[in-house]
């Protein structure tokens, strides 16, 4: 798929109209793989079928990524852009997509009469997807104080994705029992006999991907012209608006989980699963790219060096992921995460100035958890569940769907 996000022109020629058929499309692909993976996790871990989603609901921003790595290489004045994109879906799953969940989790029926504000509480299963977020967030802050980014990072990053499937494999599938908890179309595919079960499994996720593939050029670029045409600068463009239009399915797939309360879990899961993907996968599709653009461009492979807004908009999107990591560690999410998540995520849309502040925030916020965890008022509950994964010898039969461990906050059980 060729995504000419940046040919303004020809996009400035898009019809907005071609919206009206683009976004009921990309809707329907959302729902579509969402269906796959949800009777996917009944015959493989559920972290590893939301590993395959989020493949196939970033394949949009692999594609945007790819062609602006590639002008980079061809024009450096671009090479700014790159990280801009990458950054901005980042922040975007994290600032708008996390508390979003909540929020639908919430109106939907996760609050009880007379009760607090509940929280959305993580399977031990899902330690998996927590701690999968460390790694990359480790070796990015290597990359950042050298300022530059290699194809040897790259391989790095790559292992560390390949390390987190290798975790995800060793969870077990979701207990059959709960099979009544799925859609309609997610129990017909599982309970198809024999071969036709993994076909139609298949054909849920090739079928949604299939959709997708097909109208996220032609509904990029009618958006995409509406905001060239509005007079929407090419920085924010690429960093705020082009990751929302790339976001679009997971946001839409967490939603969708998000309305029945016991998948709220799952909704969340699907958000961090892509971040994981973004902060590794695609991530090292840059200098990748990049490297061979300037190869063929100008007859030399080199490394993708990062410029002083480039270093900021990374740190602050280091910090805000490692802040997200800090919550979920202890196995739960809450309404004055979600808040404050979304908060000084919309502060950076309205003032894009605010990079310096918002870093210095992500930071206090960060050494605030980290005392709390050290004080004992914030549980830490992801480590421990974790090593439990780690050290089975031998992949688990499908367990029954059980509480969440016991959390601890500002000293209240919950």
């Amino acid at each position: 798929m060729r995504l000419k996000v940046l040919a303004f022109p020809s996009a400035a020629g898009a019809s907005a109209a071609s919206a009206l058929w683009t976004f009921p499309s990309i809707l329907a692909s959302a729902f579509v793989i969402a269906w796959g993976a949800e009777a996917a996790q009944f015959l493989v871990a559920q972290g590893l079928a939301l590993a395959v989603l989020a493949w196939l609901q970033t394949l949009p921003e692999f594609a945007v990524e790819a062609v602006i790595a590639w002008d980079a290489g061809r024009d450096p004045e671009r090479a700014r852009l790159a990280i801009a994109n990458l950054t901005g879906a980042i922040r975007l799953l994290i600032g708008l997509g996390w508390p979003l969940t909540y929020l639908v989790f919430t109106v939907a029926g996760g609050r009880k009469a007379a009760a607090r504000l509940p929280f959305i509480r993580l399977e031990p299963e899902h330690a998996v997807e927590v701690a999968g977020l460390l790694p990359p967030l480790l070796y990015f802050g290597l990359i950042l104080l050298k300022g530059r980014f290699s194809w040897i990072d790259a391989v790095v990053l790559c292992t560390c994705y390949a390390g987190y499937l290798v975790l995800l494999f060793r969870s077990p599938p979701r207990a059959v029992e709960t099979l009544a908890d799925a859609p309609a179309v997610s129990r017909w595919a599982y309970r198809q006999r024999g071969w036709r079960q993994k076909a139609a499994i298949a054909l849920l996720f090739g079928g949604g991907g299939a959709l997708l593939y097909a109208s996220a050029q032609p509904f990029f670029e009618s958006l995409l012209a509406v905001a060239g045409l509005l007079g929407v600068s090419q920085f924010a463009l690429v960093q705020w608006l082009a990751p929302f239009l790339s976001e679009l399915p997971e946001l839409l797939s967490a939603l969708y989980w998000a309305r029945r309360a016991r998948q709220a879990p799952l909704a969340l899961m699907n958000l961090v699963s892509s971040t994981i993907n973004q902060w590794t996968v695609l991530a090292a599709m840059i200098p990748l790219v990049y490297g061979y653009s300037t190869l063929r461009h100008h007859g030399v492979w080199l490394d993708f060096r990062f410029d002083g807004t480039q270093r900021l908009e990374i740190l602050v999107t280091l910090l805000q992921t490692a802040v997200g990591l800090m919550l979920l560690a202890s196995m739960a999410f809450g309404a004055r995460e979600a808040g404050l998540l979304f908060v000084l995520w919309l502060a950076q849309l309205l003032r894009p100035g605010l990079g310096e502040a918002a870093a210095a925030g992500y930071a206090l916020w960060l050494a605030v958890l980290a005392v709390q965890v050290v004080s004992g008022r914030r549980a830490l509950d992801a480590p421990r569940l974790l090593w439990d994964i780690v050290r089975r010898r031998d992949r688990p039969a499908p367990q029954q769907r059980g509480p969440a461990d016991r959390h601890i906050r500002n000293g209240e059980d919950y």
